[in-house]
């Protein structure tokens, strides 16, 4: 089956060329196109897309509010994949809170789009690229720690605890699994473990609430490589 993938920016030639280059792959449909976050929040429900690019900044409602609704209301999967630019944005970090799985610079590479979509879409985190931890890092400074989320860590086990972190510093399953000497299987269950305890939608999340825990600070060692 197809992916099915919705493309919200409030630029016509930024829909059309993304639309574009998802189109020429066989696995990916471009299903719907929207301009604004009010007209986002509709496309979702008639279309329910699989995944959604989504900009940020739009006229009418912003892409923040219209990925927290999507994402509320949905009675089915869907993915949103933030679209911005490379100026940092506290936008982003918001989103990401509010379950967004990631971001794509609007400049990226036309072969990774596909890859990004995929990834996102087979319930992945574009968490890898160190843009990404450079920038939950720089907002994380400004957080203070949350007591409420931080008694949630009790839930964890010891090891749990471990890859949480190393999820959190963007490490692969695989790069998890030799440094803390175990399988790729089991970090992949100790992940999954840690999404049902702490009610998380995917990695994207684990790494927000590390953060909010004070189970990592911002310039920890290997954020930013």
């Amino acid at each position: 089956m197809s992916i099915r993938v919705a493309i919200v920016d409030d630029q016509a030639l930024v829909r059309g060329g993304f639309a574009m280059i998802l189109q020429i792959h066989d696995d990916i449909e471009v299903v719907a196109e929207a301009g604004t976050g009010v007209e986002a929040i509709d496309a979702a429900r008639r279309h329910r897309p699989d995944v959604i690019l989504m900009d940020i900044r739009m006229p009418d409602m912003d892409g923040l509010e219209a990925t927290a609704r999507i994402l509320a209301e949905s009675d089915w999967t869907v993915r949103v994949l933030i679209l911005t630019t490379f100026d940092p944005d506290e936008y982003v970090y918001r989103a990401m809170h509010a379950g967004a799985s990631g971001f794509v610079l609007k400049d990226i590479p036309p072969d990774q789009l596909a890859t990004a979509v995929r990834t996102v879409a087979d319930g992945g985190a574009l968490l890898a690229p160190s843009i990404t931890r450079r920038l939950i890092g720089r907002f994380a400074q400004r957080l203070t720690v949350n007591t409420a989320v931080a008694s949630r860590l009790e839930r964890l086990t010891d090891r749990e605890r471990e890859v949480m972190a190393a999820v959190a510093r963007g490490s692969s399953n695989s790069e998890i699994a030799e440094d803390l000497f175990i399988g790729p299987a089991t970090v992949k269950s100790h992940v999954s473990g840690i999404l049902t305890k702490l009610g998380l939608r995917d990695r994207a999340q684990i790494v927000i609430f590390a953060y909010e825990s004070g189970l990592i600070e911002a310039g920890d060692r290997d954020i930013g490589h």
